[in-house]
């Protein structure tokens, strides 16, 4: 799912106050005088609400790189784009997304390329399993021919196609009427309805609502206007609701409460991790790195020798790479989706021909493609004698 409106992400309060509740003669006959935005006589969505949403788009429409200026978007781009910003923010992925398509500029150079040139260029955009399926996909749809599949359920048969990108490529790219559902969509609709319940437990009935509004013309427009629509106006915090192309549609802005939705899912508690990592560096300033398990977190990518995560930290003595001067040089905090993971970071100076143990490899930090939490930690091993 991608990341929604108002979140952040990159290599590196108090709640808003609720809106006046919306009034106007216009819409003063046509809504109950009751409390609950569920029984407020605005009717369901329809195709009538995609004509108004439409009409907006076409004028306020965000520019990204990989939406096409006219006609259809190129399947490439689209999946490409899809997979990127999964729990990813626009912002960050833009400059990523021009990178591989000026370096793999079709799906065929995509699936010729090395695994590990694609892992470091992916580094810094997080969950690195996308990464790896990204290649999978891109190789099985290169050997059957180079094109993707038109239809949602021949993208689901895809290595790493879930319903969401496969209704989100098969609307966008081959303007199949397919419900496509994102965080921000959810939001719009929840909000439209006013849904008593989060949406990730009425997924059905969101998917619905959804379906009822796709215009058979227009669904890849209308599946990108919902999303810019929840980005822009139907935000989390700060709804635009007296700019809202739909506020005639919405329970929710009817009753004045649009911050009430969507219902949110109970929290669950994240674990807590913590481990050692090690640091050491050779006078030309390279550090020492190893390549982590392909699966599992940050999977394949690049890391410093240091401890298993664990509830209750490890003994660091074992896992240090080889015997030198190491000492403290602070600490680091990381989250994931599920855990919280601190990392106590040690640091050495060697001699210019220590050899890496096996595995093991000396590189300029700046070059070696690394995740976010290993850059972390080797920008505070670097920064303690400063």
């Amino acid at each position: 799912m991608r990341a929604t409106a108002g979140d952040g992400a990159g290599l590196w309060g108090k709640r808003a106050a609720r809106p006046a509740p919306l009034a106007s003669a216009a819409r003063a006959g046509t809504v109950s005088a009751v409390t609950s935005a569920s029984t407020l006589s605005v009717p369901e969505p329809g195709p009538a609400t995609a004509r108004r949403l439409l009409v907006w788009y076409d004028r306020h429409k965000r520019a990204m790189p990989w939406r096409a200026t006219s006609g259809r978007t190129e399947p490439y781009k689209v999946w490409l784009s899809e997979v990127m910003l999964q729990q990813t923010t626009v912002a960050a992925v833009g400059p990523y997304f021009e990178r591989f398509t000026a370096r793999w500029p079709t799906v065929e150079a995509l699936a010729g390329a090395d695994d590990a040139a694609v892992m470091e260029a992916w580094a810094g955009l997080g969950y690195y399993a996308r990464a790896r399926n990204l290649l999978k996909c891109a190789r099985a749809v290169a050997e059957a021919g180079g094109r993707f599949p038109a239809t949602e359920a021949e993208l689901r048969a895809l290595p790493g196609i879930g319903a969401y990108t496969a209704a989100a490529v098969a609307a966008i790219a081959f303007d199949e009427p397919a419900p496509v559902v994102d965080g921000n969509v959810e939001r719009v609709v929840a909000r439209l309805v006013a849904l008593e319940r989060p949406p990730k437990a009425e997924m059905a009935r969101v998917r619905g609502l959804v379906e009822a509004m796709v215009p058979e013309g227009r669904p890849g427009d209308f599946a990108q206007a919902m999303m810019d629509l929840g980005a822009t106006i139907c935000t989390p915090r700060n709804p635009l609701c007296a700019l809202c192309p739909l506020n005639a549609d919405c329970r929710a802005a009817a009753a004045g409460n649009p911050l009430d939705y969507p219902r949110k899912m109970p929290k669950k508690a994240r674990a807590a991790w913590f481990g050692t990592v090690y640091a050491p560096f050779r006078p030309d300033g390279a550090a020492l790195f190893r390549v982590r398990p392909a699966k599992g977190l940050l999977g394949a990518m690049p890391e410093l020798f240091g401890t298993p995560w664990a509830p209750v930290a490890p003994d660091p003595a074992p896992h240090a790479p080889f015997a030198a001067p190491w000492r403290a040089a602070g600490a680091i905090s990381h989250g994931f989706t599920h855990a919280e993971l601190t990392l106590d970071v040690m640091k050495a100076e060697v001699a210019a021909g220590t050899e890496a143990p096996a595995g093991a490899y000396w590189r300029l930090p700046e070059e070696a493609g690394l995740p976010t939490l290993m850059a972390k930690a080797v920008r505070r091993a670097l920064a303690a004698d400063d």
